[in-house]
């Protein structure tokens, strides 16, 4: 494996930027997935969020620019949200080895006047959601044809939102002979379909358990009636230290949620797909600088959080299946910190819990609330 990015065959350009951010040692998917996509092969990798995927894709189209006299999109990534798809932006703006490497961001929910001037000005590479690419495309505002590079990243959550007509569609743009790096938490049904489509003899990356949740998150579910939630919340709120990422299953709720909470006097926000992006950017920073101590949300907006240093996730309302509670639980003890995951799970829910443990083969430490003063151990 190699131990330090000096090791991998990189401009000098490019590692000086790469130091420059203080990235010394490669995850284990960027040693995985760079030596592979910087020889030109297709990558299919299965790894969590908050793994460093995102410099193993970036570095080498990078690279690839550095390298290739380019004019036009050369570099296009897909992601599912808005929030995914700005952070991968200004990872690249962190990284790029010149200037001159120039990216657009194309996503909904922002005026498109400033993503065109972007692209009408050359830009290089393309991250984009893929309602909106597809729209420019429908109308002939963008050219695809000298892609050399596709990143499809958050492949299942970008299936799980209905995107797979708006793929295809996209692909039949791009060039056939190009290189495909393909990222994915799971490797499920339909993701296999994807895989099959549009990759060529792809290399292999598999990080960890695809399904697992951190081994420094302490897990823990309270048996509470449901309109008990609330103040079970407040209670772990005012009996622990640091920032709680709150998960709700719908738009209203999180709203509730979040309003209650700030009349009881805490600092909350929400974050879900009927607040305006600069909403949800605004909910996003003040969180992650501190200013919020709460932030609510519902699992499709959530993915597209990565906000370090979250102390305790509560899983207010249940999640759907096994792969959600993964997805929830990963966004606390990130980078080898540790975290807390709290699951609420009424007496109804029981075999729901239990199904949700036997998947993901992990046993919580449960707790039975009789009265919010009166936690008891299970």
């Amino acid at each position: 494996m190699t131990t330090q990015f000096s090791q991998f065959t990189l401009s000098s350009a490019l590692l000086a930027r790469i130091d420059a951010n203080k990235f010394t040692l490669p995850t284990p998917v960027q040693a995985g997935a760079i030596p592979p996509a910087l020889e030109g092969r297709d990558v299919l990798a299965t790894a969590q969020t908050g793994t460093g995927k995102t410099l193993s894709f970036l570095i080498p189209i990078v690279e690839m620019m550095q390298k290739a006299e380019t004019r036009g999109v050369t570099a296009l990534i897909l992601l599912p949200t808005r929030e995914l798809a700005m952070q991968v932006e200004k990872a690249f703006i962190a990284i790029r080895s010149s200037n001159a490497q120039t990216v657009a961001l194309v996503v909904g929910g922002l005026a498109e006047q400033s993503q065109l001037q972007a692209i009408r000005r050359g830009a290089h590479l393309i991250v984009a959601t893929p309602g909106r690419l597809e729209d420019f495309l429908k109308r002939k505002l963008v050219k695809l044809d000298g892609v050399k590079i596709l990143v499809l990243d958050e492949v299942d959550r970008m299936l799980d939102m209905g995107f797979q007509p708006a793929i295809a569609r996209i692909a039949t743009a791009l060039p056939a002979i190009r290189q495909t790096l393909c990222y994915s938490a799971t490797l499920e049904g339909s993701v296999k379909e994807v895989a099959r489509k549009y990759l060529n003899n792809p290399a292999r990356v598999e990080i960890g358990s695809i399904l697992k949740p951190a081994e420094n998150v302490e897990l823990r579910t309270f048996e509470v009636a449901a309109d008990k939630k609330q103040e079970l919340l407040e209670h772990l709120l005012g009996s622990e230290e640091g920032s709680f990422l709150v998960f709700v299953r719908t738009k209203h709720g999180a709203d509730r949620v979040a309003r209650r909470l700030t009349r009881s006097g805490w600092s909350a926000t929400q974050i879900h797909g009927d607040r305006s992006q600069a909403q949800r950017n605004s909910a996003l920073r003040s969180f992650s600088e501190g200013r919020h101590r709460v932030l609510v949300a519902t699992d499709v907006a959530a993915r597209g959080i990565d906000v370090a240093n979250v102390a305790h996730v509560i899983n207010f309302d249940m999640p759907k299946v096994a792969e959600d509670f993964v997805h929830r639980v990963g966004r606390t003890g990130r980078a080898s910190a540790h975290g807390v995951a709290s699951t609420f799970a009424g007496p109804a829910e029981r075999g729901d819990l239990r199904k949700i443990e036997r998947t993901l083969s992990i046993q919580m430490k449960r707790f039975r609330v009789k009265s919010i003063g009166d936690v008891q151990a299970a």
